[in-house]
């Protein structure tokens, strides 16, 4: 797509509002040009860290490309990226075919870098293929955005990938907006802007029009961003997970040979593309046809899988990517940083998707593939489930799991050391491939975690995602995880053996409606013993209603007892045991039925199988049935009937209730609105980013904020803070405290010693004191106290009624950013026993924060109140990364509404990093 600068003509700049994360592209948008003006502009922007390091992303068709910044060296790069478009581009591009201006845009574009300007460019193979750029005008924060993009490399998504990351850059110099003309005829470059997801406002000017792209986040951009994710993703992966050609390299001789294990597996489990081996002496391999090395095979294999040595990797990528290869499948282990670095640069430079390395391998079931490249001894049957994970036993143990339950796969892949693929990919992928509708991960890291988030809430919403909640023995990061699960609608198991408890349930049986559970046995002891473990598993075993219980009398055999749990007596038939249940599983007060049997010498004599009664149940029912049968099978099945639903039996009743306990809270999730991100609330971010990067300038090793700096930046957000005055010493002391509360009046004086922990605070808060002599004596004592190490001295009025309460956010180096809630005042660790939800948050997140176990309900204003205070935090951690964490300690809810009494800001130097931003790890 030719670039978007015209011939010189005046900056029409127009200041908009926002920031912006990005992601992904759309495979329609690589459009001509924009009329933008050429001549340069220096600007004086808000000072920010740069982004200078270069990387790799995808365009929508699964390309890989490489986004850098460029310099003074690409000049000849850039101006033959300009002399070798068309003639029609170049008109489009310039309002003219001036050579003139071709060579003053490569000028401007490729100059030493200078402030309000900045030039990126999109390479692949090595060749130039795109560039951006923005101008923007002294003190303003609106910029003129322009484009250009190769001929032969239009409509794969290179001018939105440049435009978000372009956009990127400009918010973190404090750009708000971009600015734009075009031609009316060049309908291309009007759709690139309009397909980004941001606000764009145009105006005709005759053959001209101006555009105005505003550079705000919110939910339908992140949306669109998604999307165009989730396409490019799902176009990458199609070489590693849909392969129509695979080589094995390493296959030795040897029986042991572990290329040789993945060769013998992909054969013999009828892969339905051509199969290739790479052997320096071999001519066939297991029957399958060896060459001495990739380039000689006879055509380029869409995906190899390598199993050599691991100081043979990174040459032995190379080599797959000079020839074409898309994909790798590196099950080999042992790779050092170096190895590492060398293997991923391969992959980069050559655009291949990486699986592993470290890893046990992939299967997919798909009819048109058929390819099973793994170390497991078992072959995946065909079915519905995906599964993803990073630890081989792991993967081992839920294969032979899911086979025993008959539950059969879509895929199953192992992540290894997760050096590209991750789960977060898997996810996307499962989403849009019209098979798969149960997803079960097991994931020691996240990649990035809020995109992840955002990708398993959307997922979830659609099928199950399970989990194993492994790492709960470290007690902060645990809870980050919890409330990650909690977020995006993940189905958290503490083991394996309950994932595939839970799995059994979701997979065959509907969701209940709530949590309440009909018990039925035919032994009361059992009966009593399952209902205790629902009522442990946090489920209810309400009484049945009379009605109810009278239809059910009177379909039991003599001497049942109809209450719950319902006990049908040794003497219960296959018929009446049949329709008590399906009476249950159809009645409003009910949301589950657990039924436990033993096997009786009734049952034995007259030919009856109770259980029988349970999986020949008509299908459809409305609500979920389980059985439990102490010893009489394995931990969980799934028995089945003909015609009949598949029914998940327990050996025992704990492990049903908690998988039932599971089921009612992705049902309870499932019914709740989803959460959406509120509108921005308002704030000065552009002065919030101006005050830290001047602190940082002064503090280049980071730390925490006086109370001035603390409170200035919160005054950015519109946090409410009480009134209070800064004094320096004793005097100035005295006239604030006159001037907040009057001669004689009550005021609090809080000193201000800079590195003083936070436990010691509370010795450095004389309360209560009132009238100038009292005043000069609390002062007098904390100087005492402290000497010179005292910097000044917060005056407050005293605080008024109400709850304390704790918010803040904490920068978490996995996580990112997080904001925490909970109990005020008495605990230091600003996670614990506290609710935390990552930024930024949901209208749903941060209700949920406010309404959290622990907290004391508070009234109607004040929760509104609560939850507009914790969007503000959440704004302030995202638009500022150098924030490593901030504590309001203690927040105060009551009548008079709810302020910030107290707060402590620590700063860090820190890299921005937009976590939306679409590129590869």
């Amino acid at each position: 797509m030719p670039d978007t600068r015209p011939a010189p003509a005046p900056a029409r700049p127009v200041p908009v509002h926002v920031h912006v994360h990005v992601h992904q592209t759309p495979a329609h948008a690589e459009q001509t040009p924009v009329h933008v003006p050429q001549t340069p502009v220096h600007v004086q922007q808000t000072p920010a860290p740069a982004r200078h390091a270069p990387v790799h992303a995808l365009l929508a068709d699964g390309t890989t490309v490489r986004i850098r910044r460029a310099g003074p060296e690409d000049h000849d790069a850039v101006l033959g990226l300009y002399e070798a478009m068309s003639p029609d581009h170049l008109r489009l591009r310039f309002f003219s075919l001036s050579r003139v201006s071709v060579r003053r845009a490569a000028d401007r574009a490729t100059a030493p870098g200078r402030p309000g300007h900045r030039t990126l460019l999109a390479e692949h193979a090595g060749r130039l293929v795109g560039l951006a750029e923005y101008d923007g005008p002294p003190g303003g924060t609106t910029a003129d955005a322009a484009l250009a993009v190769a001929d032969d490399w239009h409509h794969r998504g290179v001018a939105t990938l440049l435009l978000e990351h372009l956009a990127d850059a400009a918010r973190t110099a404090g750009i708000t907006a971009f600015t734009a003309d075009a031609l009316a005829e060049n309908h291309e470059v009007l759709k690139v802007f309009d397909d980004l997801g941001l606000r764009v406002t145009r105006h005709y000017d005759g053959p001209e029009v101006h555009c105005v792209v505003e550079l705000t986040e919110d939910e339908d951009y992140l949306r669109a961003v998604e999307a165009r994710g989730s396409r490019a993703g799902a176009a990458s992966l199609r070489p590693l997970l849909r392969p129509r050609s695979v080589v094995v390299i390493g296959a030795g001789r040897s029986p042991g040979s572990v290329g040789r294990a993945v060769l013998r597996a992909i054969r013999r489990g009828g892969f339905t593309g051509r199969l290739f081996a790479v052997h320096p002496e071999a001519n066939a391999l297991c029957g399958v046809p060896a060459h001495p090395s990739v380039a000689a095979l006879p055509l380029v294999p869409d995906l190899a899988v390598i199993a050599v040595p691991a100081a043979a990797v990174p040459g032995v990528a190379e080599e797959c990517g000079r020839a074409g290869v898309r994909a790798l499948l590196v099950v080999s282990a042992g790779l050092d940083a170096r190895l590492s670095d060398a293997l991923m640069e391969a992959c980069r430079g050559h655009g291949m998707r990486l699986l592993g390395p470290h890893c046990l391998g992939l299967a997919t079931t798909d009819d048109g593939i058929r390819l099973n490249a793994t170390l497991a001894t078992r072959r995946p049957g065909p079915g519905t489930a995906g599964v993803a994970v990073q630890s081989g036993g792991v993967g081992i143990a839920l294969l032979d799991g899911l086979a025993r339950l008959g539950i059969g796969l879509s895929e199953f892949v192992s992540l290894g050391d997760t050096y590209d693929v991750s789960g977060d990919d898997l996810l996307q992928w499962w989403e849009a491939d019209g098979r798969t509708g149960l997803a079960v991960l097991h994931l020691e890291s996240f990649g990035n975690p809020r995109a992840f988030s955002r990708t398993a809430r959307r997922v979830a919403r659609a099928m199950p995602v399970l989990t194993v909640d492994a790492g709960r023995s470290e007690p902060g990061r645990a809870m980050t995880r919890q409330a990650l699960f909690a977020q995006a609608g993940i189905t958290a198991t503490r083991t394996v053996a309950e994932l595939l408890d839970t799995a059994a349930l979701l997979h065959a049986q509907p969701l209940p409606h709530g949590t309440r559970v009909a018990v039925v046995s035919n032994a009361g002891g059992l009966g009593v013993l399952a209902a205790d473990a629902c009522a442990d598993a946090g489920l209810s075993v309400p009484p049945l209603d009379a009605a109810l219980a009278a239809e059910l009398r009177g379909l039991l055999p003599e001497g049942a007892a109809v209450g719950n749990p319902v006990v049908v007596t040794a003497a219960v038939g296959e018929e009446r045991l049949r329709a008590c249940v399906e009476r249950l599983a159809r009645h409003d007060g009910v949301d589950a039925v657990l039924v436990t049997l033993v096997p009786t010498a009734v049952a034995a004599a007259t030919g009856d199988d109770p259980l029988r009664a349970l999986t020949e149940l008509p299908r459809p029912l409305p609500r979920p049935v389980v059985a439990v049968l102490p010893a009489q099978a394995a931990r969980v099945g799934l028995r089945r009937s003909r015609g009949g639903t598949p029914l998940p039996a327990y050996s025992d009743a704990e492990d049903a209730a908690r998988a039932l306990d599971h089921a009612a809270r992705r049902a309870a999730w499932l019914s709740q609105r989803p959460g959406t991100l509120p509108e921005p609330v308002e704030a000065d971010t552009s002065k919030a980013r101006r005050l830290v990067a001047a602190w940082l300038e002064e503090h280049p090793a980071g730390g925490r904020l006086d109370p001035q700096d603390t409170a200035a930046l919160l005054a950015c957000y519109g946090i409410p803070q009480p009134p209070w005055a800064w004094a320096r010493d004793e005097d100035e002391a005295v006239r604030a405290a006159e001037r907040l509360a009057g001669a004689g009046g009550r005021v609090v004086l809080r000193g201000y010693v800079p590195g003083l922990p936070h436990r010691d605070e509370r010795s450095a808060v004389p309360l209560d004191v009132h009238g100038a002599a009292q005043v000069r004596a609390a002062h007098r004592d904390l100087v005492a106290r402290f000497g010179d190490l005292l910097a000044g001295v917060v005056v407050q009025p005293p605080p008024d009624r109400g709850t304390e309460l704790f918010a803040g956010v904490v920068q978490d180096e996995v996580f990112g950013p997080l904001v925490v809630h909970g109990p005020g005042g008495a605990a230091s660790e600003p996670l614990a026993d506290r609710a935390v939800r990552l930024a930024p948050l949901t209208d749903r997140d941060a209700h949920d924060l406010v309404t959290a176990p622990g907290l004391r309900a508070a009234p109607a204003a004040d929760t509104a109140r609560l939850e507009q205070l914790l969007h503000r935090l959440s704004r302030l951690a995202c638009d500022l990364p150098h924030l490593a964490e901030a504590a309001l300690d203690p927040v105060l809810a009551g009548p008079h509404g709810v302020h910030a009494l107290n707060a402590r800001i620590h700063l860090t130097p820190r890299r921005p990093n937009d976590p939306y931003l679409r590129r590869l790890r």
